[in-house]
């Protein structure tokens, strides 16, 4: 199935009828770059592919294409080389979180094993570099930094905070380099391969570090409120792998200044037990929705999102600039 800009609300219609058209020419190229002779390889690179997925990195690349020439080719490239980046680090990460389900479908590892998904995840960084490569310097530059952030990121996410580091800002760090990084830098290549007008690039660069963070923070509430069913994720994932979130921390933050009713010990008494049981999970879930972290994070990425369209304010007012808006609008307030 096609993606379409249907998450994302009151978007210019002449400007969505234009990203929409090319978002079927990025859909085949991205069939395309994956494409291999080697019998494994084929299945294994087009699995998350083939999953589908609303592609809100190429979107924001096509939408902010339309500040300059959106019609050069190398745009397209430029949302088949983000994307692909992304989908490399889906492998790795579901490796790492040991999760068994992604865009509804069964993870590659738990198809094919951990080495198969990773080495999958290490081809289409190699096809993705590729199409760096064929951008320019500028475009390899800005893709190994984001490379790099987003190990780092997850190396940060793996390891936890140093003795004495603050717990909100080592996370914030991790959404910073994890999200953040690419969306980031989706948008700073979009507006340098469109030729968009000198210091264009700088805005989406600074907006994509905000609305990144205020995505992932969005996700976190989602991964509580959602059945599963609309996000194609088990609820809890990060739970279970004991993996900090912002509700987790905001919890164990309240707990540590003397919050201890009934219904904060009991959560903690819960989030603290083996999580490897799906009922004990699902119970986990359950508490952790009706606490009030999850209606702090949901205000955090909102707040977060404010300031990243404070960014996209200092753009030429019209309907690029509107678009991006809704854009932002639709990361922080969805279902799935």
């Amino acid at each position: 199935m096609t993606p379409s800009l249907a998450f994302v609300p009151d978007v210019d219609e002449s400007l969505a009828a234009v990203v929409e058209s090319k978002l079927e020419i990025v859909e085949r190229r991205l069939h395309e770059v994956v494409r291999t002779d080697d019998a494994l390889a084929r299945w294994t690179s087009r699995h998350l592919l083939d999953a589908g997925g609303k592609r809100v990195r190429p979107v924001l690349v096509l939408l902010a294409a339309a500040l300059g020439d959106i019609d050069r080719p190398e745009v397209i490239d430029t949302a088949v080389l983000i994307e692909l980046t992304h989908l490399a680090t889906l492998y790795h990460d579901d490796v790492m979180d040991d999760a068994s389900t992604r865009r509804g479908a069964r993870t590659a590892h738990e198809l094919w094993g951990n080495s198969v998904a990773i080495l999958t995840g290490d081809f289409l960084f190699a096809r993705a570099s590729a199409l760096s490569a064929d951008l320019g310097p500028d475009a390899v530059r800005i893709h190994a930094h984001t490379f790099e952030r987003l190990c780092m990121g997850q190396l940060h996410e793996t390891v936890g905070p140093h003795d004495g580091e603050d717990p909100f800002q080592h996370y914030l760090g991790i959404l910073s380099d994890k999200t953040a990084s690419l969306i980031a830098s989706a948008g700073e290549l979009s507006a340098l391969q469109a030729h968009a007008p000198a210091g264009t690039s700088e805005i989406l660069r600074r907006y994509g570090e905000r609305v990144g963070v205020a995505f992932q923070l969005a996700d976190d509430v989602l991964d509580l409120r959602s059945d599963g069913s609309a996000s194609g994720k088990t609820p809890g994932t990060d739970l279970r792998e004991g993996v900090p979130t912002m509700p987790t921390l905001l919890l164990r933050a309240r707990a540590s200044q003397g919050d201890d009713t009934p219904a904060t010990t009991e959560l903690l008494s819960v989030l603290d037990d083996d999580l490897s049981d799906d009922a004990r999970l699902a119970r986990a879930v359950e508490l952790l929705r009706e606490d009030p972290s999850v209606e702090e994070t949901e205000a955090m990425a909102t707040s977060t999102a404010a300031e990243a369209i404070e960014i996209l304010r200092e753009l030429p007012a019209g309907p690029v600039r509107d678009s991006l808006i809704a854009f932002t609008t639709g990361l922080v307030v969805r279902t799935s």
